[in-house]
């Protein structure tokens, strides 16, 4: 019988590497919290037509990359490859533009592309998101990036650069798609590269062929045909970031992967990672939401990979020692089966008061219980006997220094709670 395996190009953490990879997925979303973004739960597949309207026919995600299938009732659903899209259907479904703007939400989950596997580029990988609704202030462009920033310095990273750009307004961007329509009707290019073009110019810029990059170089800048009012606000932008002493690169051929996207646009490149270097980004997207039938207000928000965040903290050596990868506060060992009566009830109680715990099960020796206890990170053991039982003290063992300190059975709940411990 063939040996059953994940599908290719899925990314599955298990411990001890999973606790790193909750560790790094918290920390961006207790960053987006504290800016008083609220949890948005999508649905994991979608109408197909939403993502063909809000992401764009010209997108590689689009036309190459998304899982779709029919259902049974043979409507065409897609699993969800981004974020954006599936709230601002959930916006527009549940009114949830008729309370007070902005509207400030955050999304986690697993998210599919069938692209080409390799490290840092997955099948199934894993977001935490959040977008603003409602207001086209340049004040909320400069929170979303901060939050990002924050989160970024939490996990204690520091090789990494934010690029930035701003790909204007509807006047800044029909000013400038004259002179570029000009400009490659000029290239010579395959007919799949020309009709990529015909349907959105700017995705030229974000063809990665040395070729296609080669014959772009010239090609004229949206940043150049700014209006007054995204130049002014593309600025505001820039003095925030700055009085805030967060590094940029100004990056002007930078149009990330989807169609949405308009004003300012940003990427954070980890400089630890190799061709898959990009961990996070975003940018606004005004028009997005009417274009999905809804009224005509402006968002911004960011998607920032899991998987490859992770992969730069560890590239880094952001995870050393002192970070310990178990919860457990304790580890329980029992010499006897009476012993071990007395323990399981002794680990409900302190489960119930909030302590974390776990014990040695299966009819171990004390050698390999010990064993059980190092494995499993808890910062402190104890072993109970009959004489631990009859007399009520254990020995309290701190695991990193190996010291003990004897503990009245009755004490530990406060003993181990964490404002004591």
């Amino acid at each position: 019988m063939r040996e059953l395996q994940a599908p290719k190009g899925v990314s599955e953490y298990f411990p001890p590497r999973s606790y790193y990879f909750e560790f790094v997925r918290q920390t961006l979303i207790d960053s987006a919290k504290i800016s008083g973004y609220q949890l948005m739960e999508l649905p994991v597949f979608e109408d197909t037509e939403l993502f063909r309207r809000g992401v764009g026919e010209s997108t590689d995600v689009v036309s190459k990359e998304m899982y779709t299938f029919d259902d049974r009732g043979g409507r065409s659903l897609t699993l969800r490859p981004e974020g954006t899209a599936g709230v601002m259907r959930s916006v527009i479904e549940h009114n949830l533009d008729k309370l007070a703007l902005p509207i400030k939400v955050w999304y986690s989950g697993a998210f599919f592309r069938a692209e080409r596997p390799q490290a840092g580029r997955y099948r199934q990988f894993y977001q935490v998101g959040i977008e603003a609704i409602g207001l086209p202030d340049p004040e909320i462009d400069f929170e979303v990036i901060a939050i990002a920033d924050r989160a970024f310095k939490s996990l204690g990273l520091k090789s990494y650069r934010l690029d930035i750009t701003s790909l204007g307004d509807a006047q800044s961007r029909a000013s400038h798609r004259i002179d570029l329509v000009e400009f490659i009707s000029k290239l010579n290019l395959d007919e799949a590269t020309r009709a990529r073009s015909e349907i959105n110019p700017l995705r030229l810029f974000d063809d990665k062929r040395e070729e296609i990059i080669a014959i772009m170089a010239d090609a004229p800048l949206l940043l150049n045909y700014l209006s007054k009012e995204s130049k002014e606000s593309f600025a505001k932008v820039q003095e925030l970031l700055a009085r805030a002493k967060i590094d940029y690169v100004i990056n002007p051929r930078m149009v990330r992967g989807l169609d949405y996207y308009t004003g300012t646009t940003f990427e954070f490149v980890s400089e630890k990672l190799g061709a898959q270097s990009g961990i996070g980004g975003g940018g606004r997207y005004d028009g997005l939401m009417a274009e999905l039938g809804g009224d005509d207000l402006s968002g911004i928000g960011f998607g920032l990979g899991v998987d490859r965040i992770l992969l730069a903290c560890e590239a880094e050596g952001v995870f050393d020692s002192t970070l310990n990868n178990s919860e457990l506060s304790l580890f329980l060992i029992a010499l006897g089966p009476e012993e071990k009566v007395f323990v399981s009830v002794l680990l409900n109680d302190l489960r119930d008061s909030g302590i974390s715990c776990d014990m040695a099960y299966g009819d171990r020796s004390l050698k390999g219980a010990m064993k059980s206890a190092d494995r499993s990170g808890a910062r402190y053991s104890l072993v109970i006997g009959p004489d631990e039982i009859s007399s009520g003290n254990v020995l309290l063992k701190e695991m990193r220094s190996g010291e003990s300190k004897e503990v009245r059975i009755a004490s530990l709940i406060e003993f181990l709670t964490p404002s004591n411990s």
